[in-house]
């Protein structure tokens, strides 16, 4: 049985390891959005709407790391995986992960008449 939560409850500002889904209703987009970011975690969050304009507008300015339009837990391997505020530091998957691993090194190879100021 997964857990129901009403708006009214503690438990939309706690951070599960199961699903959970929180349904709220609201008024305005900006009423949403101040709710969705009081909290201090931020691993994944999902808009679904037929208004993809909506959409857009709303998952910019909603705090958390991973985020879905109409679908939710969807995380291709390209695309990085991790949450903003308690809910993690650093991504996982896609190309931000292997700069965890790498170091950058800069080479420049004058291969003609190579110019030196010192000479």
């Amino acid at each position: 049985r997964q857990p129901l939560f009403e708006s009214t409850s503690s438990g939309i500002n706690a951070e599960y390891g199961g699903p959970v889904l929180s349904l709220l209703i609201f008024d305005t987009e900006e009423e949403v959005i101040a709710r969705a970011n009081n909290t201090h975690f931020g691993l994944g969050a999902a808009v679904c709407t037929d208004n993809l304009s909506r959409a857009y507008r709303v998952i910019s300015k909603i705090e958390a790391g991973s985020c879905n339009v109409n679908t939710y837990n969807a995380y291709p391997a390209v695309l990085p995986f991790g949450g903003y505020k308690n809910s993690g530091i650093g991504r996982e998957l896609g190309e931000e992960c292997l700069n965890y691993y790498s170091q950058t090194k800069a080479v420049y190879v004058e291969t003609g008449d190579p110019w030196c100021p010192f000479e």
